[in-house]
């Protein structure tokens, strides 16, 4: 895969936030006993994908991650980002 310029630019305050939501993301899927083959197929993504979500990855689509938090039943939480 390329790398992204865009990606390594990133604000050091950023990588963090994001690296703290795919924290957060993966703490809400184990506190509801799923795996992430689960979350995957009920996301309609790989596991790759949902590995690179929990360890917040910007080159994920905010789509992918919206799709991720409405299988774990925190999409309501989306409109809290704004």
């Amino acid at each position: 895969m390329k790398a992204s310029r865009s990606k390594a630019a990133l604000p050091l305050a950023v990588q963090r936030t994001l690296r703290k939501f795919g924290s957060d993301i993966s703490i809400a899927r184990r506190r509801r006993n799923l795996s992430i083959a689960m979350v995957a197929e009920r996301a309609f993504v790989g596991r790759n994908t949902i590995t690179r979500v929990e360890h917040g990855d910007p080159g994920v689509s905010l789509g992918i991650y919206a799709s991720v938090l409405f299988v774990l039943g925190l999409a309501d939480r989306l409109r809290d980002l704004v």
